[in-house]
C-alpha cells in the first residue's frame, strides 16, 4: 500500500454484501485451514471468540459439506476468552460452540433446541465429532465450583496450554486459527482499551476486571494479546452498521492499540471479512485497498 497512513504492513480487508456472506467466507477459510494443519502438523490448534460473531460460522461448519471437510478428530478447540460465569450460561463464550458446533445436546441424547441445528427424533444429525478432550475452555466452571478467583482459571489455562503439545514461538502459544471479533469500544479477545494486558509480556492467560464502560459488566478471562503475533492464520470477522464507526477508528491513520486494541490484529497476513453495512465508514486509503465480492 502506498498512502501513508497505511505505509505499515496491513491486513487483507475483505467486503462482502450483508452478515451471511461473512459467515460463509469464514467458515470456508475456517475448513481449509484446520484441514490443511491437521495434514501438514498432525493437529490444528484453532482459538475461537464469543459474543454473535461465531454463531453463523459454528452453524456452517456443523453440517455438510464443511463438517466433513475438516478431520475434526485432529482438532483442538480454545477460547481467546470468556466470561466469568458457567459454562452454560447465556453470557458464556462456550455455550454458542457447544449448542451450534458440537450439537452436544444432541449428542448426550436430548432434544436440540433453538441453534442445534439437529433433531434425534427424526435421526437428522449435524455437529462435528471433535473429542471431548480436545475441547478446551477456560476451566471457568471448576473456579466458580471451588471458590477461585478469574487469577486462578488464568493460571490453569497457561498450564494446560503447556502441557497440550501447543505449538511455542517467541515464547508464546501458537495457534494455526485466531477467530476475532471486536468490541463496539475497539477491543478484541477481553483485552480493552488502556488495560494492562496490553503490557504483560510473560503470562500467557490473564484475568481482566469487570468493565464498567460496555456490557456485560462480568469479570473476564483471556489469553494474553501477544499470541496474534506468533499466529499462523488471523481472521477477523465484523459485521453490522454498529461496529462501523469503530472500525473507521481502528483503520484510521493513528495507530494506538493502548487506545483501539482492535488495531493488533491490522497486520500482515491476518484478513479482516466485513459486510458493507461495518466498512460504511471506513477511511479512503483503507476502502480503496479493500476488496469488494
Amino acid at each position: 500500500m502506498t498512502d501513508a497512513p497505511f505505509a505499515h504492513a496491513e491486513p487483507e480487508l475483505i467486503v462482502l454484501p450483508d452478515a451471511d456472506a461473512v459467515s460463509a467466507a469464514a467458515a470456508e477459510r475456517i475448513a481449509d485451514v484446520l484441514r490443511d494443519a491437521a495434514e501438514q502438523r498432525g493437529r490444528a490448534d484453532w482459538a475461537t471468540t464469543g459474543g454473535s460473531a461465531p454463531i453463523g460460522i459454528y452453524r456452517l461448519l456443523s453440517v455438510a459439506p464443511l463438517r466433513d471437510r475438516v478431520p475434526w478428530q485432529s482438532v483442538h478447540l480454545w477460547w481467546g476468552d470468556d466470561r466469568y460465569v458457567p459454562r452454560d450460561h447465556p453470557e458464556s463464550n462456550v455455550m454458542a460452540a457447544d449448542s451450534v458446533l458440537l450439537s452436544a445436546s444432541a449428542r448426550g441424547g436430548m432434544s436440540g433446541f433453538g441453534e442445534d441445528a439437529d433433531d434425534v427424533l427424526t435421526g437428522r444429525d449435524a455437529g462435528v465429532a471433535m473429542p471431548v478432550a480436545n475441547v478446551h475452555p477456560f476451566p471457568i466452571a471448576a473456579a466458580i465450583g471451588e471458590g477461585r478467583d478469574p487469577a486462578w482459571a488464568a493460571s490453569q489455562y497457561e498450564a494446560e496450554l503447556r502441557s497440550a503439545g501447543v505449538a511455542v514461538e517467541r515464547g508464546w502459544p501458537v495457534f494455526d486459527l485466531v477467530l476475532l471479533g471486536i468490541g463496539p469500544d475497539g477491543h478484541l479477545l477481553s483485552v480493552f482499551p488502556g488495560s494492562p494486558a496490553l503490557h504483560e509480556t510473560s503470562a500467557w492467560a490473564l484475568p481482566i476486571p469487570a468493565p464498567t464502560h460496555v456490557e456485560p459488566h462480568i469479570a473476564r478471562v483471556t489469553l494474553n494479546p501477544r499470541v496474534l503475533d506468533v499466529a499462523r492464520d488471523l481472521l477477523v470477522v465484523v459485521h453490522g452498521e454498529s461496529k462501523a464507526e469503530i472500525l473507521g477508528s481502528v483503520f484510521g491513520a493513528q495507530r494506538d492499540p493502548d487506545r483501539w486494541p482492535a488495531q493488533l490484529a491490522r497486520r500482515a497476513g491476518a484478513t479482516w471479512l466485513l459486510d458493507q453495512a461495518a466498512a460504511g465508514r471506513l477511511p479512503a486509503a483503507a476502502a480503496v485497498e479493500a476488496t469488494d465480492r
